[in-house]
């Protein structure tokens, strides 16, 4: 058997593709090998595409309130294909930069196909030509990211579903769409069509939307969707599905019994499985956990001494800018010698909703799960300046702090560019800069970003103290 030698083999061309052109560039013989699409469930299928349709939803929303500001208009007439050509276009450009600058490197070999462990440090590719071909590299980085995991509810597949990305190929609004799952995708896509026109109704096992976040937070956002005319069924749990000609529905085991829920379309949206399944991971004596995501040490290295991991695929939080640091970390430690881990990193994210939900660093309830001393402090957005003046008066500050060091340790703020916002308190703790620095401090009015200092004199009051 002949195997092709490489210094470096990349496995998944998200950010994975960005890593494999850093290591050519560096003089390493790199594959980069690559089943779909170049650019990964970003730019394909994730944050690119939703957040260019997200921007038409929120456009029609407010053209919708144009009578607030004394702005006489019709109601808005919602052309989706317009939408999704605006989307698609979006796409496509990012991606063919995204090629350009991975096939342009010298060093880089980028092989389409699938890629499967057949041993310790080698690989079998499944290429599309349907001929096979051998590799073995020094390094392996599996890069292969996450798909939405398809629950086991009884007649799911016969009855057809939607996930993330089919939802935004769909050429008509719906009807009515059911999103089973009430995380951070659920959201995004209940507020976009329900504003596009559908009737949407979540799901949601739990007894909150967004698990991960803290009750206030999550109760806020889901008052903010009701509002809008988004239908809410918490400790509620899709055990059934049928299709009559065109319409689905869905036996629901909810709080206080069976419920039957008639729709047009039906999203998934109960989270994700690594795509590992094919990657025979065995062979190679990788460990997994659980659910299947590769264990990885805090520098990124699996069980095997030289085969690393990175991104959505190891677990962890799954967000694009994660796998980037995952990238810039192994980058450091596999051509400068460095020795960079993911302990303690403080990690970001916005939710696109509108308002969005900016978060960085722990939440209110893992602070005291911890059994940390803290102060809390809350500023409702209708007691700023900025917000009253726009109209955009729904949601809050929030921020956390130790008691003892005046260290931030978290926050969240829902509000419009809450995640533009969020980003002051996260520089605020890369700094390790002291609340009372945010406090005193001088910010142009009136600015959104001026509220830091009355959301901080809020926790000098001694009922923001909490254990």
């Amino acid at each position: 058997m002949t195997f092709l030698h490489y210094d470096a083999i990349v496995v998944g061309a998200g950010q994975g593709g960005s890593l494999a052109k850093h290591l050519a560039l560096a003089g390493r013989k790199t594959a980069l090998i690559e089943r779909r699409l170049l650019g990964g469930s970003c730019i394909n299928w994730g944050c690119t595409p939703t957040k260019t349709m997200m921007v038409s939803a929120r456009i029609a929303h407010l053209v919708r309130r144009a009578a607030e500001f004394g702005i006489q208009t019709s109601d808005p007439s919602i052309d989706l294909n317009h939408i999704r050509q605006r989307k698609r276009d979006m796409v496509l450009n990012f991606r063919d930069e995204y090629k350009e600058s991975v096939e342009s490197a010298e060093n880089l070999d980028v092989i389409w196909g699938e890629a499967s462990f057949t041993g310790v440090k080698t690989l079998e590719i499944e290429l599309r030509t349907g001929e096979t071909q051998q590799i073995q590299g020094e390094i392996i980085i599996v890069a292969t990211g996450a798909c939405p995991m398809i629950p086991p509810v009884s007649g799911l597949k016969e009855s057809g579903y939607l996930t993330s990305e089919t939802l935004m190929e769909i050429d008509a609004v719906p009807e009515h769409l059911i999103i089973l799952g009430g995380g951070y995708i659920a959201v995004e896509f209940a507020q976009m069509f329900r504003r596009f026109g559908a009737h949407v109704t979540i799901l949601e096992r739990g007894g909150q939307l967004l698990a991960r976040e803290d009750s206030d937070v999550a109760a806020a956002l889901a008052e903010i969707l009701q509002e809008e005319g988004i239908d809410i069924l918490l400790n509620s749990e899709a055990s059934q599905v049928t299709k009559d000609m065109n319409a689905l529905s869905i036996i629901a085991d909810c709080k206080n019994g069976k419920r039957t829920i008639k729709g047009s379309h039906l999203l998934l949206a109960a989270g994700h499985d690594p795509n590992t399944q094919s990657l025979h991971l065995e062979k190679a004596g990788i460990e997994i956990d659980k659910k299947g995501y590769i264990r990885v040490n805090d520098s990124l290295e699996t069980n095997v001494q030289g085969i690393y991991a990175i991104g959505d695929v190891k677990g962890g939080p799954q967000f694009t800018h994660i796998a980037f640091d995952d990238t810039r970390i192994l980058r450091g430690n596999l051509l400068e010698n460095k020795e960079q881990t993911i302990a303690d990193r403080i990690v970001p994210y916005t939710v696109f909703t509108d308002p969005q939900l900016g978060r960085v660093g722990i939440t209110e309830k893992e602070a005291r799960k911890a059994g940390s001393k803290i102060r809390v402090a809350k500023l409702p957005l209708n007691e700023t300046a900025r917000a009253l003046e726009t109209g955009e008066t729904k949601g809050f500050f929030k921020a956390i702090v130790e008691e003892n060091t005046n260290q931030i340790l978290g926050g969240a703020i829902l509000a419009a560019e809450g995640g533009e916002m969020m980003a002051t308190l996260q520089m605020a703790m890369l700094a390790k800069m002291p609340y009372t620095t945010l406090r005193d401090g001088i910010f142009a009015h009136p600015t959104q970003a001026e509220s830091f200092n009355n959301l901080f004199l809020k926790m000098d009051r001694e009922d923001s103290v909490s254990s």
